[in-house]
């Protein structure tokens, strides 16, 4: 089943225009063709509709990795042909993997001893890593439950309606009930207090959003554990968390090291992070690692010996590169805990100058906190005639994809807009994006409302019967439907003509 619909459905072949030199011929677009071509022409054809990308260093709206140093990329280009599963062939990778495990288990202060070994896995992003950690939650829970007689069918999860779409992957995928606390309107992350007033007896963890994807903030994990304690105490239960630190893993230990998040806190198990965000790699890659071997039940965990020697193995999927894993090691050892430090300085230093220039607009309100992931979340304070959408629409024209939608319930009456600030964003681009978000202000206030001819129909305000003006709406519609139609054609035909030209 394809998930994703075709851009054009118009024709059914791939054309191209240089390619042309060495093939000529048409491709089929979505069958494979009788004959080879050149490697030339199939290098032009892919490239030139690649072009249409948006350009992935001003794509705002993602939190991943889109800029590395060059010595970086020849390591990756180097090991792009290694299996990462095939340790006996590889051995070296491999050690990598682990030396990175142990580096963010220490990072993340995980109570190990001094010659013992961090329990942790690279994975090939967070969803992967989140999938493993709750499956470890849910067979510690079921042990218990076993051991205990008591029913096994009903786990459930606690989280934020803040939580990344994984989150309801894991519990659809691997039936377990997700267990929400609203949101409302000025605070956007999950509450600790309803947090824990929804943990039973069924709760095999509640998970904690270091770095809501929605604003951002860090939510107060220190709390939610001093709660959970409390309540553990006072029903026998032993009711863990879980730390979705995909985000902000990478930025607190770094910009906020008194903060108490991490393996500091007595009921937090496992943590997530992923690599391929604030840990500065190509997306691919991220972590997690659990608190100790006990908090990952032996039996999940598989061996194989196909590839030449006892290979042991937890993991969703099997076969993946190993290129992320040599940049991660590369990324901690090449900066270490004073580069880590710097440029996470900057990116928040580059955030203040974003968000001080749309403050000075006096159009927005700033959603997002000073504390917390590097980026700004702002909404229009008044949407009535424009909304954020139409804000997000304009700003593509400049090349800038910054995403708009609409919180999560019960805060979904509430849009914004929403700038990533990452290592490759600098000073110059944030003031010339808030250079363009005031172009973009202008020509939308030199516009008629969204609504003004809604509005004005629904008044009544020519006098006729509604349903008169229902039926001369839609053939407005259909007429400017039509105009738009006939402009648009003509503007295609126009530029065929001037393509075919030969200069």
């Amino acid at each position: 089943m394809v998930l994703s619909k075709t851009a054009s459905e118009s024709d059914v072949s791939v054309h191209s225009t240089f390619a042309s030199r060495y093939v000529r011929n048409s491709l089929p677009r979505f069958k494979m063709a009788e004959n080879s071509i050149p490697k030339e022409a199939a290098y032009q054809i892919i490239n030139d509709e690649l072009m249409l990308d948006g350009n992935p260093r001003l794509n705002l709206a993602s939190f991943v990795t889109t800029w590395m140093e060059p010595e970086c990329d020849k390591l990756m280009m180097a090991s792009i042909n290694k299996n990462y599963v095939d340790m006996d062939e590889y051995p070296v990778t491999t050690e990598l993997q682990n030396r990175c495990v142990n580096i963010i288990a220490h990072l993340f202060n995980a109570p190990l001893g001094e010659s013992e070994s961090a329990v942790g896995v690279g994975t090939v992003g967070s969803s992967e890593a989140i999938m493993l950690a709750g499956l470890a939650f849910k067979r510690k829970w079921q042990n218990k439950r076993r051991a205990e007689g008591k029913p096994i069918d009903n786990p459930n999860i606690v989280t934020g309606a803040n939580v990344q779409v994984c989150w309801e992957k894991f519990a659809r995928y691997f039936e377990v009930e997700l267990k929400e606390v609203k949101l409302r309107e000025g605070y956007y992350v999950m509450d600790p207090e309803k947090a824990v007033e929804m943990v039973d007896e069924n709760t095999i963890c509640v998970a904690a959003i270091l770095g809501s994807t929605l604003n951002g903030e860090f939510e107060d994990v220190k709390r939610l554990n001093d709660l959970l304690v409390e309540k553990n105490k006072e029903t026998g239960w032993d009711t863990p968390i879980h730390v979705d630190a995909a985000s902000g893993g990478f930025i607190a230990p770094f910009l906020y090291p008194e903060l108490e998040w991490d393996f500091r806190l007595p009921l937090v198990k496992s943590i997530n992070v992923s690599g391929h965000k604030y840990g500065l790699v190509y997306a691919g890659i991220g972590w997690v690692i659990w608190r100790n071997k006990e908090d990952l039940p032996e039996e999940l965990i598989f061996h194989i010996n196909y590839l030449g020697a006892d290979q042991p193995t937890f993991t969703l999927n099997f076969s993946k590169g190993s290129s992320q894993v040599i940049a991660q090691y590369y990324q901690l050892i090449r900066l270490g805990f004073e580069g880590y430090r710097n440029v996470m300085e900057n990116c928040r230093e580059n955030m203040i100058v974003l968000k001080e220039g749309l403050e000075k607009t006096k159009r927005f309100n700033i959603v997002s906190k000073d504390e917390g992931v590097p980026l700004v979340a702002f909404s229009l304070r008044d949407n009535h005639r424009h909304d954020e959408f139409e804000i997000s629409d304009l700003l593509r024209r400049f090349g800038w994809i910054v995403p708009a939608y609409t919180m999560p319930p019960d805060a979904q009456h509430v849009t914004v807009l929403r700038v990533v600030i990452r290592e490759d964003f600098s000073h110059t681009l944030a003031e010339r994006l808030v250079n363009d978000i005031q172009k973009v202000l202008h020509e939308l206030d030199t516009l008629p409302s969204k609504l003004s001819s809604n509005v004005k129909a629904a008044d009544g305000e020519d006098g006729k019967p509604a349903e008169t003006r229902a039926l001369e709406s839609k053939k407005s519609d259909l007429e400017k439907t039509r105009e738009i139609t006939t402009i648009w054609r003509k503007f295609v035909m126009a530029r065929k003509q001037k393509m075919n030209v030969v200069c």
